[in-house]
C-alpha cells in the first residue's frame, strides 16, 4: 500500500499535466492491478486490490470529485 501512496502522491504532484493525464494514469494503475489478479488469487490478494482501488479513485476525487464520486459509488454497489 505504501507504494500506491507514493504513487499517488508524485501523480497528483506534477504541475504539468492535465487533469485528464493524471486521472487516466491512476485508473491505468488501477487497470494493471486488477489484470494481474487470477482465479487463483486468495481472498487477501482481492482484498488488497479492493482497497488500493478506493485510495486510487479518491485521488482521482481530488482532481475531479463528480468523476471521483461515481467511481467510488460503483465500487460500493457491488
Amino acid at each position: 500500500m505504501e507504494d500506491v501512496t507514493k504513487f499517488i502522491e508524485k501523480t497528483l504532484g506534477y504541475k504539468t499535466w492535465s487533469e485528464r493525464k493524471k486521472i487516466d494514469a491512476l485508473l491505468e494503475y488501477d487497470c494493471n492491478l486488477y489484470a494481474n489478479l487470477g482465479s487463483d488469487s486468495t481472498k487477501t490478494e482481492r482484498s488488497l486490490a479492493k482497497k488500493t482501488s478506493r485510495a486510487l479513485y479518491r485521488a482521482i476525487k481530488s482532481i475531479n470529485k463528480q468523476e471521483g464520486e461515481k467511481f467510488l459509488w460503483h465500487m460500493d454497489s457491488d
